[in-house]
């Protein structure tokens, strides 16, 4: 997708490093940041430069390629592959893609190991955009009918930001949107602003500006007003970990979208890779819910007269916050789950459909 212009992917590697936006930087100020050892890649996934299931497993792959460069040993492969998988919980492509990498490295010896771990990481990569590319197409066909039906603006409300930012390219619930815009669809996002890190009116709606496509941010609490008033045709957001059973945990606020979608007659359908599934955990309590800094919610960050990007406390000094990142939708609440492979109901049945 484009920055002014210009075609970029997230994540890259060049000359033994590897190369980020700094999304914390986002929307205003473009920065390409390098990764030159594995703690940098452990900290850009810690600090959000890097955020999103499907980057953050990239980030980690490519992290263990700079382990390698850094100290071609498998001990210190080991103890990089532990930090990273421990760096964000939540997030099941993390540990999807060290163990990956970490199989395809068992037994590799030390003077072909790097060039096969690179290979492996640009597979990594490189298959997240084939999929969430074929995410887009497979979501394009629902935007389509309703379109078909509706024959004016199909509306269209998304959480947090599961654009192209959070994979290579694509996105996961941009996906279908972009697609639709380049068919001439007219198309109008509300986009949720995401509090505390505001991921939705930094993030989301920065894309969907560069695309051209029309989008206004609202505060967290107004999508089920907007339904009630019937200003919403289709919900579509992004995941950080599917359960076999068709539950999703997404950013926090997620859930509530999804009881305003079910009160109201609203499809609320969440677009995911397969990367994003976790066979094992059957109890979505059993999933690790991270907790953030307390400060994210108490202070906030923007820039000043001078261009400068400031944070400020908004809460009393005494008071106490809870900053839990993620919730889970239970399955019953989802209209369908749009993956690589099709489109499927959420339920372990339809899952396993489409994935045998």
């Amino acid at each position: 997708m484009k920055i002014d212009g210009k075609s970029y992917k997230t994540i890259w590697f060049e000359n033994n490093l590897v190369k980020i936006i700094d999304q914390t930087k986002l929307p205003h100020q473009f920065i390409i940041k390098d990764l030159k050892i594995v703690k940098d890649a452990i900290n850009a996934i810690k600090t959000m430069e890097v955020r999103g299931a499907p980057l953050i497993g990239a980030t980690a792959a490519y992290g263990l390629v700079l382990s390698i460069i850094e100290k071609n040993d498998l001990s210190f492969l080991k103890k990089s592959s532990e930090e990273l998988i421990a760096s964000r919980p939540t997030a099941i492509n993390l540990k999807w893609a060290v163990d990956r990498m970490m199989k395809k490295l068992s037994g590799v010896n030390n003077k072909d190991i790097l060039k096969i771990a690179l290979g492996e990481a640009k597979a990594i990569t490189e298959e997240d955009e084939k999929f969430c590319k074929n995410i887009g197409l497979n979501g394009l066909k629902i935007i389509e009918d309703v379109a078909n039906k509706k024959k004016d603006t199909v509306n269209i409300l998304t959480h947090c930001n599961a654009g192209w930012l959070a994979t290579i390219d694509w996105g996961t619930a941009t996906s279908p949107i972009y697609h639709a815009h380049q068919k001439g669809i007219k198309l109008h996002v509300w986009v949720d602003e995401t509090r505390p890190r505001n991921q939705g009116a930094n993030l989301t709606s920065y894309e969907l500006n560069e695309e051209g496509i029309s989008n206004t941010i609202i505060t967290d609490n107004a999508g089920g007003i907007l339904m009630q008033r019937g200003e919403v045709d289709m919900c579509i957001v992004g995941t950080d970990r599917t359960l076999s059973n068709g539950d999703v945990c997404n950013k926090i606020g997620t859930y509530l979208k999804a009881l305003s979608a079910k009160d109201n007659n609203v499809p609320f359908y969440v677009a995911l890779p397969s990367s994003t599934i976790d066979w094992d955990i059957k109890d979505h309590k059993k999933i690790p819910i991270e907790e953030r800094n307390s400060e994210e919610l108490s202070h906030v960050e923007g820039v000043d007269e001078n261009k400068e990007i400031k944070k400020v406390r908004i809460y009393p000094q005494k008071s106490k916050s809870l900053n839990l990142a993620f919730d889970v939708t239970p399955a019953k609440l989802i209209t369908g789950l749009i993956t690589e492979k099709g489109v499927c109901e959420a339920s372990e049945k339809g899952l396993r459909g489409l994935f045998k």
